[in-house]
């Protein structure tokens, strides 16, 4: 896992799944690896890193054993991303008290926004290999 990049997210969040099959699209040579934060492994890199195990209220994206999280993560892996969605990272140079902001407000009301499934999302045999 050591140079793996990781990306942690919220297997309830129908956004979070959502983002989860937007970066399995557009990442065909499988740079990032998927994560539930509810999955062992999950729970495991979110205490490494001195995380909660038990209130999600960011992605974590770990890349060179050196978590981001909100708008940072956001934009490190879209950053990544063949074009047009790299063009996205032109955002980082917005203040980052601003764009973590805009991120906590999204975070926050998720789950009224966009919903939550009773149970963790299971990956599709096809996408296996997306994920941790």
């Amino acid at each position: 896992m050591q140079n793996q990049k990781i990306i942690l997210f919220d297997a309830q969040c129908k956004l979070c799944s959502a983002w989860c099959n937007f970066v399995i699209a557009h990442d065909p040579s499988i740079k990032f690896k998927l994560c539930s934060v509810q999955s062992p492994a999950g729970q495991s890199l979110l205490a490494q890193f001195g995380f909660s195990t038990t209130d999600f209220t960011s992605m974590v994206y770990i890349e060179a054993q050196k978590p981001y999280t909100r708008s940072q993560a956001v934009f490190r892996v879209f950053s990544q991303l063949g074009y047009p969605w790299k063009l996205i990272s032109v955002f980082k140079l917005l203040p980052r008290k601003l764009t973590d902001w805009l991120y906590n407000k999204v975070a926050k009301n998720r789950y009224t926004l966009f919903g939550k499934y009773q149970y963790c999302r299971i990956p599709q045999q096809k996408d296996e290999d997306h994920y941790l």
